[in-house]
């Protein structure tokens, strides 16, 4: 067995220091000594994406990372996602609005991806392949996806209409 070391992560705005053995992996990390269980644990392959969460702002799976490797980092869960006043985010919202969510358990590495998606696109309009293409690595069996896309498109496009609608005829 190998000797635990300390480490700092800013986990959802916070830093936090704990001790982690060398081997042990983000997720359990995350679940087990910090006590946020928002993060599943599914395949532990990093095939299934329930696991995802934002290191530096992009998605990993948190099953195939590390905790030692996000010492130092950023690191953004589940939990860290709605406003601190409880609002949910406008994904999360969205999911629930249009029924793209339904057990629950693959939800949160859904919305961590929407979420990387959306800060990638900058405001700039998506179509329905290119959010399938980007929800390909999270795999649900309750859901469908189209309720998932239908609540990606109506948050990820919302800039665009709202320009769209402010032009002259």
């Amino acid at each position: 067995m190998h000797e635990a070391r300390t480490i700092s992560i800013e986990v959802n705005g916070v830093l936090r220091e704990a001790a982690a053995e060398p081997r042990i992996h983000l997720a359990d990390f995350l679940r087990h000594t910090l006590g946020l269980t928002g993060t599943h644990i599914g395949c532990e392959h990093g095939v299934c994406g329930a696991c995802t969460v934002l290191l530096d702002g992009a998605s990993v799976r948190s099953c195939l990372t590390l905790a030692v490797q996000a010492h130092g980092r950023t690191v953004t869960t589940i939990e860290g996602v709605a406003a601190p006043d409880g609002a949910l985010h406008p994904l999360q919202a969205a999911l629930a609005a249009h029924h793209g969510l339904q057990c629950g358990y693959c939800t949160p590495g859904v919305v961590m991806t929407l979420i990387e998606l959306q800060r990638e696109l900058d405001g700039q309009p998506i179509e329905e392949p290119a959010v399938r293409k980007a929800l390909a690595g999270n795999l649900c069996r309750c859901t469908g996806y189209q309720g998932m896309v239908d609540a990606a498109l109506s948050v990820l496009n919302a800039q665009q209409t709202t320009a769209m609608e402010g032009s002259a005829p």
